[in-house]
């Protein structure tokens, strides 16, 4: 059997109708930058996500920089050090310092309280991540008193304990990488916010500060969500909380089969979860993943380095040990084949062979 830690073939196949119907409307329409179609799917996305608007942009590393942008920020940003590291490159393109905290060992998500402890005086921000499809303390973060950022780059449709993530700050920012729970072939990018001043704002800042003429305003970037992305993201949308669906009960599965197997932690999930990925600690995880491998078990590794140990952040000052739990983290974590469509014979072919090679199967 082959599986691979990702597979878009079966959602692009399942969709094919829909999107090529939007091509074909689109290159009728003759518009391929700020068009209906960037229009009609910022419209469908915001409503679905029970929020009034959102913007699209082309990518979520600009989706998170020009949230600071807006705000102007250039003081101290803390962000968590187990992300991918575009988060981080968001916060310094946008001029901002960085600064990082250290994770919850059992969520691997940014921990409040330490994310809390590390504000000073200089803070000007928070940028929490929800990590693998799992919002973090959004609740708790949000109170500390800072303009929050949310990064929900791998959290589509994610809710925290019922409520929309625009209840806990006025920027929530998404990836559509085309590996994403909702994503395009292509990049892409979008803030959500329920505040009309921030989404006429995100919009000026989007295209060269301009107001739909040729004078810019202020000094903004160059960052639209093209129309052509708009339409595999406007075909997949509908399919989204179903594929959502399939995923939570894939990581379930993996859940189950993989209970007090020897070598292997599991992740503490709860229900807001979109499970983005199925992330397991585990021991000799190198050794772990060749033995897979020849099994044609395809597994990742979200992500291998925290981020206070990146070269490009090195500014933040803090050097190895200082983040314990991300580190340790960052030397044990690997990502099992999750995907729309994945059946739940390949989820427990994968729990098999894990359990096989700490049974002694592995060497």
């Amino acid at each position: 059997m082959h599986l691979p830690v990702v597979n878009l073939r079966p959602s692009i196949e399942a969709t094919r109708s829909e999107w090529q119907a939007q091509l074909d409307a689109m290159f009728a329409r003759g518009q391929f930058i700020l068009g209906e179609g960037l229009a009609t799917f910022e419209r469908d996305y915001a409503a679905s996500l029970r929020a009034k608007f959102a913007v699209g942009v082309a990518n979520g590393t600009d989706a998170i920089s020009l949230c600071l942008r807006a705000e102007r920020v250039t003081g101290e940003t803390i962000t968590t050090a187990l992300t991918a590291p575009f988060t981080g490159i968001a916060i310094t393109s946008a001029g901002a310092k960085i600064k990082f905290a250290d994770v919850d060992p059992e969520t691997l998500s940014v921990d409040a309280d330490d994310l809390g402890n590390r504000i000073t005086k200089r803070t000007a921000a928070l940028v929490p991540v929800h990590l693998y499809g799992q919002p973090c303390r959004i609740d708790r973060i949000a109170k500390l008193g800072k303009l929050v950022i949310q990064d929900a780059c791998q959290a589509h449709g994610a809710q925290f304990h019922g409520q929309p993530l625009t209840k806990f700050s006025n920027y929530v920012t998404y990836s559509f990488y085309p590996t994403k729970n909702l994503g395009a072939l292509g990049d892409g990018g979008a803030i959500v916010t329920n505040r009309a001043s921030v989404n006429q704002r995100l919009r000026l800042l989007r295209d060269g500060g301009r107001k739909g003429g040729q004078v810019s305003f202020e000094p903004g970037i160059n960052s639209r969500l093209d129309e052509m992305q708009c339409c595999y993201l406007s075909a997949f949308l509908p399919h989204l909380s179903d594929w959502n669906d399939h995923r939570r009960r894939i990581a379930a599965l993996y859940d189950e089969a993989l209970a007090d197997c020897p070598g292997v932690r599991l992740l503490k999930r709860h229900a807001c979860s979109v499970s983005h990925l199925y992330v397991v600690r585990a021991k000799r995880r190198d050794k772990l993943r060749s033995y897979l491998a020849q099994y044609g078990i395809g597994t990742g590794i979200h992500y291998p380095v925290p981020l206070h140990l990146h070269p490009a952040f090195a500014s933040a000052g803090q050097k190895k040990g200082s983040l314990p739990h991300a580190e340790q983290a960052c030397r044990e974590i690997v990502s099992l084949p999750l995907w729309p469509y994945l059946p739940d014979s390949g989820a427990l072919e994968v729990a098999e062979r894990i359990r096989s090679f700490y049974a002694g199967g592995g060497g």
